[in-house]
């Protein structure tokens, strides 16, 4: 090649490489450069020798003639370098006079350093077998510097269309897979398999027609490669001889010698560039080809019929360009878009638009307000709006300045019944089409006043009945308005009036359930100054931590004294103790001291203030305050069982202070086991007993106490002292304190024979709890036991040594429980 063909107008001219075979016989055997311009750095040379060499495919003839030379592929590459520069090159097999094989070959390359081009914005695949291209190396091996280039024909028209027809079944699949290795470097790489190289440097040619410009100058490709796996770049040329490589994902494979692909392409503008190479208008890729709205629209403009999706996006993109488009351009793509005349309103449903389509006609309809004539605006509205609401399509949003006032009057004297009859159909959802089509309604002036209250029901009843959805771990789902509920709310003053009614009760009847549905789904309640308590309740987030805060947070958001409106308090209540939950006792103290009684009897929240106490946890310390509120607050209204409960659980908060007075046991025992008809719950005689079980351990018990326990007989409290005897805190009272050691032996020890139940309380005490205790003291501290037990009298130190003494335990517990010798050896 002569040595001024290639380069950039712009900075300084590249440099060109000659990289051949040695001949047989040389020195120097193996690939060389035999000619490098002196600007390129020797880090580029070691780089591109491995990108300049020449494989021969396997299946080609050891002693080719001239002849089949000319069939061996050519090697059209376009190669990335480290340093952001790329290396466009043509390789070509020149003989068998090295080694005897067919591997002779002449590389003649041009490096366009970073940033650079080729001249006029050439493409580097345009160059394909321009006459440019050198055969052999400079004689004088000093190529100079290049500044033009010279095109060959590949990129025109006449010569790719008829290629593209032939290919017309592949060419979606690969514009496709185009798009995706030309935007991301890490997508993998296209492999061409083809019989000819001439047509893979085709296939690279379309390729850069249908992508931007940008993308088109750093597409990287070779147009043949022995081995697929060893190429660097993203389109890769292959011959069916070629190593096979697997369509993996990584690889791309398009086998143009094998079978055609199956199944449609998904991918809309691949679709579509194929449809304009079939039609043969690759002018219409002049601007951005991968703009696809513009695209469409052109080819709709040019008669090429398009698939459903490319005439949707037609639309949608003609849409938001209505103020830019020319007025016959927009005439041409309605009509194109509406398939010719525009159907009256009976024409049959096949001739109507798809669903897709529709939505994008209407959108484009809505845009298109007096910048096309009523004759192609108003037939477009009638046949967007009769088929959305006579064949169930998606009804768009019209402007009334898209219809003429005959076309207005004609769709409201048509579709008003079919209009009123969807707004009142309970088998659409009512935030679906009924919604949409009220706003069709108002457009059309048809009074659907009357339908009002009934579909604001059903879309409450929507909104708060997403919440059965909620998932099973309890999590709150994330539901939000319909956006197209949230229009009709800020337009629709009756409907929005009608439906923040409906929710309200909603919210009054389910509080709980209304909130897991309406918190953060947007409604305007700030449209309406006032009302709704509850309704404004349900949607306030939870802002808070502590339930009293909320509880309170929520009183003020609904704008209403419970004192004037009580049922906001239980609103409020049910708000901040939903699912069940209940509130603590200092809770429902605060709550029944802040609010009064009779607040809470006109909002029938005293039953939760009462389940509140009968129900809690016996670690709850503010249940007994809470039984005395109640029992003052609502004397004439308690039941007797409640009342006895409530008694019980009050009692409970006295042991251990100045006014629990005598007779523990029987007071407990009376209040538990009194009423046989109406007895008191099982977890306020749990806490009771365990109340009382603490305070008899907690230290020397009464006599009398003792022995009212002894032969109560109830099984309840005697297993509810032995728990509490077999407590950590017992444990750790008997490790600290001898004394306490001596008042547990006189208590275990205490009334033997009374009733079988004690029996078996206080032995497996004395045998589980005491005994291992009394082990682990020191000789000193048993001796303190032992004098706190002579004080006391009455034969005690006595029973002690004897029960202490190795191998008496089961004797003594005999004697202790009653048994005499005859009880245990009945034969004797």
């Amino acid at each position: 090649m002569a040595g001024q063909e290639f380069g950039h107008r712009e900075g300084p001219a590249p440099a060109q490489l000659h990289y051949t075979s040695a001949p047989s016989g040389s020195e120097d055997s193996g690939p060389r450069f035999t000619a490098v311009g002196a600007e390129v750095p020797p880090g580029v040379l070691r780089e591109a020798e491995r990108l300049l060499g020449y494989e021969p495919p396997p299946d080609s003839p050891q002693q080719p003639d001239a002849e089949q030379l000319k069939r061996f592929p050519r090697v059209f590459g376009f190669s990335e370098l480290a340093d952001g520069g790329r290396l466009l090159s043509r390789s070509v097999c020149t003989g068998t006079d090295w080694a005897g094989g067919p591997v002779s070959f002449h590389t003649h390359a041009v490096l366009l350093p970073a940033g650079t081009r080729l001249p006029d914005g050439v493409l580097p695949i345009s160059t394909w077998e321009s006459p440019r291209w050198a055969e052999s190396a400079p004689p004088d091996g000093r190529p100079g510097p290049v500044d033009r280039v010279e095109p060959s024909g590949l990129l025109r028209k006449e010569a790719l269309v008829p290629f593209a027809v032939s290919r017309a079944e592949r060419l979606a699949a690969f514009f496709a897979d185009l798009r995706a290795v030309a935007a991301d470097p890490g997508a993998g790489q296209i492999v061409v398999v083809e019989q000819d190289s001439a047509d893979v440097a085709r296939w690279i040619a379309l390729a850069c027609t249908v992508l931007p410009r940008e993308q088109a100058h750093r597409l990287t490709f070779t147009t043949y490669t022995r081995d697929p796996r060893q190429a660097r770049q993203q389109l890769v040329g292959a011959l069916p001889s070629s190593e096979p490589v697997t369509d993996d994902g990584h690889y791309r494979v398009h086998n143009c010698t094998g079978r055609q692909p199956s199944g449609p392409v998904t991918d809309t503008w691949a679709e579509l560039c194929a449809r304009v190479w079939r039609a043969g208008r690759p002018d219409l890729f002049h601007n951005d080809p991968e703009d696809l709205g513009p695209l469409a629209v052109s080819a709709l403009v040019a008669g090429i019929d398009l698939r459903t999706d490319a005439r949707a996006v037609a639309a949608s993109w003609a849409a938001e360009q209505v103020d830019v488009l020319p007025d016959d351009r927009l005439t041409a793509l309605v009509a194109g878009l509406c398939g010719g005349p525009v159907p009256h309103l009976g024409s049959p449903s096949e001739t109507l638009p798809g669903e897709a389509e529709q939505v994008a006609l209407a959108a484009l309809l809505a845009r298109l307000d007096g910048r096309v004539t009523a004759a192609v605006s108003a037939p477009l509205a009638a046949r967007v709006l009769a088929s959305a609401v006579l064949a169930h399509g998606p009804v768009p949003a019209l402007r009334a300045g898209s219809l003429t006032s005959r076309a207005h009057d004609g769709l409201a004297r048509d579709l008003a019944p079919a209009l009123r009859a969807g707004i009142a159909d309970r088998a659409e959802p009512a935030a679906g089409r009924p919604l949409a089509l009220l706003r069709a309604a108002d457009l059309l002036d048809v009074d659907c006043q009357d339908e009002l209250p009934e579909l604001a029901e059903r879309l409450a009843r929507e909104l708060v009945n997403t919440s059965a959805a909620s998932p099973s771990n309890g999590e709150t789902p994330a539901v939000g308005c319909p956006p197209a509920l949230l229009d009709a709310v800020h337009t629709h003053p009756g409907l929005r009036v009608a439906l923040f009614g409906s929710l309200d009760t909603l919210a009054a009847a389910e509080p709980a359930s209304a909130a897991r549905a309406l918190q953060g789904s947007g409604l305007p309640l700030d449209l309406q100054q006032s009302g709704f308590p509850h309704l404004r309740m349900c949607v306030t987030p939870d802002g808070s931590d502590d339930r009293l805060d909320r509880f309170h947070g929520l009183l003020r958001t609904a704008g209403v004294s419970p004192h004037a409106d009580p049922t906001v308090l239980r609103t409020a209540l049910r708000l901040t103790w939903p699912g069940g939950e209940l509130p603590t006792g200092a809770e429902a103290s605060l709550l029944l001291k802040e609010l009064g009684s009779d607040t809470h009897r006109a909002a029938g929240t005293r039953e939760l203030l009462i389940e509140a106490a009968l129900a809690a946890p016996p670690d709850d310390p503010g249940i007994p305050a809470l039984a005395t509120d109640l029992l003052r607050c609502f004397t004439t209204e308690l039941g007797p069982g409640r009342r006895t409960a409530l008694l019980l659980l009050e009692f409970t908060g006295r042991l251990g202070t100045g006014s629990e007075g005598e007779e523990w046991v029987g007071r407990v025992l009376d209040l538990t086991t009194g009423a046989v008809a109406d007895p008191v719950p099982d977890t306020v005689a749990e806490r009771a007993f365990q109340a009382l079980a603490a305070r008899l351990l907690e230290g020397a018990a009464p006599e009398n106490e003792l022995y009212s326990l002894a032969r109560s007989g109830e099984p309840r409290l005697l297993a509810a002292y032995e728990r509490a005897g077999r407590s950590e805190r017992v444990a750790d009272r008997l490790r600290a304190g001898p004394a306490y050691v001596a008042d547990r032996f006189c208590d275990w020890s205490a009334f033997p024979g009374t009733y079988p139940g004690w029996d078996e309380t206080r032995t497996a005490l004395l045998a589980k709890v005491l005994r291992p205790a009394v082990r682990a003291l020191s000789v000193r501290e048993r001796g303190e036991v032992e004098a706190a037990l002579d004080r006391s009298g009455r034969g005690k130190l006595d029973a002690f040594r004897a029960w202490n003494r190795p191998g008496t335990l089961g004797r003594l517990a005999g004697r202790l429980s009653g048994r005499g010798r005859r009880a245990e050896h009945p034969g004797l």
